[in-house]
Parts: structure tokens; sequence; C-alpha cells
């Protein structure tokens, strides 16, 4: 598409305000919008109609592939992200969103964010094609290594969910052993590959200006590294003392249930690949209540009772597992005009399955429901954990009583019988992922600044710091290389307690102000078409309208803040 430049239209906007009075200019053009506005929109529309099937050719192909497994589908999936980043490298294009942003004349808020948002994106790929084609090519090398790996215990090859059954429900500690290493050898697979990408990002954000990847992905992401880095500070002085408590129960009920002691305690008895979920230490049995239960009926049943109906996306969607499927879930928008949204799951009839569908298809609904009259590129959650905030919002719901009453049908005096255990998984689940994911913050950050480094060590002193887990003895590999996202999704896990935050402080707002609970007083939302008009209106109809922190702000009169978060988990 050709374009005019930035130049050769302000020329023209001359030439048009010297040949009209300023009445005439006025009147032929929208009103509220200046000259330079109404050019720049004009611009900004050219260049999303030239990303949108860019955008859509790569979503559905990830989809497609992260289904089949299929080398081929892999490499179209290359080939199509290549396409996309091509279209955001182009230079003249950013030279002129860069003049316009530079301008200072562009107060339109809905068109400033645009530019905002336009601005970043191609800022992310102003770097040569051979860059950009290598890191796609490498992701796309790694991420197919992963969704093919399968562990090998024994004579064995097991999925991920198989290994996470063993890790729960086996108390013989040699299997639990051999489950958990077998799940590690995917590092050596990866980690040299790994490594080369992480350098090879940091040299695409120096190109860009930045001192590293770690720090470009945050500010481009409309993040200040250092108040990140401060808030993770402050959740760690805020949940250390209270997951120190938890974890003496944890390993003083895991030790008497291995009939070992509480010092010979290893990371493979703490019940899941990194300790990252809550074992089951809790007479309450959640798996129970949802053995030979539909999962994907219960789900859709739920969503509709908020008005948040999800059975069209359902039927997009591919929820149970396969050969050479990736094992992990994830919901993606196909194209963000038509309502082509879609999850991966590997569905299996347990808590830990109801609380993926249920997060993975909050994802869904707030992509679903944004406004359609937004431009294209304001089309997405107002920010990565935003998004997040909501998914967890209602996973929680996968552990709460009065939810299983509600959608299940279990009786009411059975919920009340587990209603404080119930929260104590909850408390517990919120305690042990803050924990996990200080070190993942930790460890992507100092690896971003220093590739270089045993980071080998580096994973393991923030297991034992923040987890309070030991390292075994003489263990030397890359058991950080065997967690996906470190590879596949960087620097993206600090937004998941983010959005922890934020789900609390919805929480909050709708109990207090929607509902008018009295404190302590169990809900579901089920059936309550206000809870679900508020979300819409407030949450997920304004997309990326605003800010982050003021969409906050205007959804729940708060900036975002822990508060909410420490009043009902910190106790």
């Amino acid at each position: 598409m050709k374009l005019f430049s930035f130049m050769a239209l302000v020329a023209f906007a001359a030439i048009l305000i010297a040949g009209c009075t300023k009445t005439e200019v006025e009147e032929n053009q929208p009103e509220g919008l200046t000259k330079m506005e109404m050019e720049f929109q004009t611009f900004a529309e050219g260049l999303q109609n030239e990303i949108k099937p860019k955008y859509k050719a790569v979503a559905l192909g990830y989809f497609e592939s992260a289904v089949s497994g299929k080398e081929e589908d892999y490499n179209k999936t290359a080939e199509a992200e290549k396409a996309y980043n091509a279209v955001l490298a182009n230079t003249e294009n950013y030279k002129k969103l860069k003049e316009y942003k530079e301008s200072g004349e562009i107060k339109d808020h809905e068109l400033s964010r645009v530019l905002e948002m336009l601005y970043n994106e191609y800022l992310s790929k102003q770097l040569d094609k051979e860059m950009l084609d290598k890191m796609t090519e490498m992701g796309s090398m790694i991420e197919k290594k992963y969704s093919r790996f399968r562990a090998k215990v024994g004579d064995k090859e097991l999925t991920d969910n198989e290994i996470e059954d063993i890790l729960k429900t086996s108390t013989d500690s040699e299997e639990l052993k051999a489950a958990w290493e077998g799940h590690k050898e995917i590092g050596p697979l990866v980690a040299e590959d790994v490594i080369t990408l992480v350098k090879l990002r940091n040299e695409a954000a120096r190109k860009l200006g930045f001192n590293n990847y770690h720090e470009m992905s945050l500010k481009l992401s409309d993040q200040d590294p250092q108040e990140i880095e401060k808030l993770f500070d402050e959740l760690d002085e805020l949940t250390r003392d209270a997951f120190a408590g938890l974890k003496g129960e944890i390993d003083a009920y895991l030790a008497k249930k291995h009939n070992i002691k509480e010092e010979d305690l290893m990371p493979w008895h703490f019940q899941n690949r990194f300790f990252q979920e809550a074992p089951a230490i809790y007479s309450v049995d959640l798996d129970k209540y949802y053995k030979d239960q539909d999962l994907v009926k219960l789900t859709e049943v739920y969503f509709a009772s908020i008005s948040q109906p999800i059975d069209d996306m359902v039927k997009n969607s591919d929820l149970f597992e396969k050969e050479g499927k990736m094992q992990h879930a994830f919901c993606t928008d196909i194209d963000r005009d038509t309502k082509d949204v879609r999850v991966l799951c590997n569905v299996r009839d347990n808590y830990m399955w109801m609380n993926t569908m249920l997060h993975e298809y909050g994802h869904a609904v707030y992509f679903k429901y944004h406004d359609d009259e937004l431009p294209w590129i304001l089309k997405t959650p107002a920010h990565i954990f935003t998004t997040e905030a909501i998914a967890m919002l209602f996973g929680r719901f996968a552990s709460n009583p009065q939810w299983m009453v509600d959608v299940m049908g279990v009786d009411q005096a059975e919920a009340d019988k587990i209603k404080e255990e119930c929260y104590n998984v909850l408390r517990l689940e919120q305690l042990t992922f803050s924990r996990w994911s200080q070190v993942m913050f930790r460890f992507e950050k100092s690896m971003y600044e220093n590739p270089d480094q045993d980071l080998n060590k580096l994973w393991w002193d923030l297991v034992e710091e923040y987890q309070m887990v030991k390292k075994p003895e003489g263990r030397n590999q890359p058991d950080w290389a065997s967690k996906i996202h470190i590879a596949t999704s960087p620097c993206y896990y600090h937004n998941y307690h983010m959005g922890e935050l934020l789900a609390s402080q919805l929480d909050n707002y709708i109990k207090t102000n929607i509902l008018k609970l009295k404190e302590g007083e169990m809900t579901s939302y089920f059936g309550n078409k206000e809870v679900g008009k508020y979300l819409i209106d407030e949450v997920y109809a304004p997309g990326a309208k605003y800010q982050w922190n003021e969409m906050i702000e205007k959804a729940t009169g708060e900036k975002l803040t822990a508060k909410y978060y420490a009043q009902q988990f910190v106790k």
C-alpha cells in the first residue's frame, strides 16, 4: 500500500488551509478533530488494514500448529509471523508514527491511544529483516520441541497430565523422583537454544535503545521496570511470613505422608513439577467433585448465567488431549473483528482442569465482548495482566463451594461443611503461587541482564529463597529451561500476579457495590446478570481505550492496589 509521507501530508494540509477560510476547513472535518488528527486517523486506519490479515494468519497458524504438532504447520506459522513482522518493520511508517508522536498534536483521547499502541508495535520491530526472521525461526523451533516432548519414565513416554498425576498421587519417593526428573529432561534439549534466543532478543533490544529485552518488554507494555520490581519487593515482604507458616504445614504433612523427615523433602515431593500449585494438604478432596463431570458443559452453563455466553467460542476450540498436541492451555482472539475466539485445553475431569477452563474462558469473554466500534488496534485488553485478572477471577470459583452448589447442584449442607477448608485451599494456592511468581520474575530479569551467568545456580538460589525448597544435592541441570514460558512467553510471568491483585480488587468491588454482601458471605455471581453487565461495560468493552490504571480506576474507583489481595489472603 502506497502512503503519503508525513511531511507531504503536512504540506498538503497547508495548501488546503491556504486555499480555504477557517470556517470552510472546520466544516470539512469531523467535529472536535484538528486537521492533523484527521490526517493521522486516515493514516492509522491504513496501517491497521495492512496489519489485520497478517495478524490473523499468525493467530490462526499458532492455534492450528498447537493442535496438530505438525512440523509443516509450525513452519507455516513461522512464515506468517515473518510476514507480520515485515509489515511492522516498515521504517517509513515508523518514522511517520514517530513524527506524529513527537508533534504533540494528537490530543483526541482515542486517537492518542491508537498512536501510542501503533508506535510501540512498530518500534519493537525496527530491526533488520534477517534478525527478525532469525528470532521467529528460533522461537518456532524451540516451541516445537516443547510441544512434542514427552517425559520418559522407565520404558514409558508420559504426557504432562500423566506426570502431574504421579506427582499428586504416588507415595513412592523413587517413582516421584523418576517422574520429576523425566519431565526435567526437556531442559537440556532446549537450554542452549533458549540462551541463544535470549542473547538475540537482547541484541535486538539494544539496537532499539534499551538495555536488554526484559526492560524493553516492560516499557513497551506501558510498565515501569523499577515500579514493577518495587511492587514485587512489597509482595515479597507481604507474603513471606504468611507463606513460611504455611510451608511449615506443607512440610509436616508431606513428611508424614511419605514417611520421611522434613529435612529430606525434595522438589518431587511437592505434588507438581514446579511447586507453582498448592499441594493437597487439607482433607477436602476437590477432585472428587469434578469426577465424571462434563467440565465443558459446566463452563458453558456458568458463563451463560451471567449473560456472557461462550457456546460459539467452545465450538471453535480444541479442548481434549490428542497425540502431538500442545499440552498446555491458552486462549487466542483470531482476528479481533469476528469474535472468533478459541481456547486450547487438555481437559480431564479434575479440579485443576475445572480451574483452567474457567480461567481460559475468562480470557475468552474479555476478548469477545470488546466494543465493536473501537479501532482495531484497541480491540484488545487494557493490558496483558488485566485479562489475566478476569481469568483468575473466574478460575478461583473452581474451589468455591457456593459455585459448586449453584452450577453443579452440590448439596448446600456439603458446601457448608467444606467451606472453611476450601478457603484454606484457595489461600494456600495464592500464597504458593505468589512465591513461584517471584522466582519467575527475578529469574527472567537477571537472565536478560546477564545470560552468561550460571543460570542453573541462579534458578535454584531463587527457588530456595522464595519457595523454600531445597535443591537436590549435586544437581546441576538447566531445570529452568523446563518451564516453557521462559522461552515462548518471555517477560510475561509477573503479569499473572498483577492479575491476582486486580482479581481481588474487582471481586471486592462486585461484592461491596453490586451484590452488597456481608463480610464472609459466599457468592459465585451465578445467575447475576448485573455482575456480567458490570464486567462487560467497565472492563471488557473499553478494550485498550484507556491506559490500564485509568481503566481500573474507572471500574473500581481506585488505581491498582494490593490491599484487597492482602485482605483476602494474607491474614
